[in-house]
């Protein structure tokens, strides 16, 4: 295995032993993360943000936010990280950090099949 997908491995792992919450931007983006074990998510569909930063900061001090790396992805991103901070919640970007700057992944949705694609040319 990969250096790559060994620490990917380690980020999920770690995420699903932690319980942080995972804030998304939809459907596909939260079915992508629950195919690969992580299911402590927030999705972004239908709320508005100020719902989302209530509820995240009610449930927990820390938060990861897999937003896509496109421009209103990126937008998302800002609100919600300046947001929750005021509101006291850390904003945690090492696996956001990991995935853009060592994957080639952009889109949160496509997570579990190069999660899976990669893990399959491994073995």
């Amino acid at each position: 295995m990969d250096e790559e997908t060994e620490q990917f491995k380690k980020h999920i792992e770690k995420i699903k032993d932690s319980n942080t919450v995972v804030i998304v931007e939809g459907k596909r983006d939260r079915a992508s993360l629950n195919s690969i074990g992580i299911t402590n998510i927030v999705e972004l569909t239908k709320k508005p943000l100020y719902q989302v930063v209530e509820e995240v900061s009610d449930s927990n001090g820390e938060c990861i936010i897999l937003t896509d790396l496109d421009k209103k992805g990126k937008e998302i991103y800002g609100k919600l990280s300046s947001d929750l901070q005021r509101h006291g919640v850390k904003i945690n970007n090492d696996f956001r950090n990991f995935l853009f700057k060592k994957t080639k992944i952009r889109q949160i949705e496509g997570m579990d099949t190069y999660f899976k694609t990669n893990l399959q040319e491994q073995m």
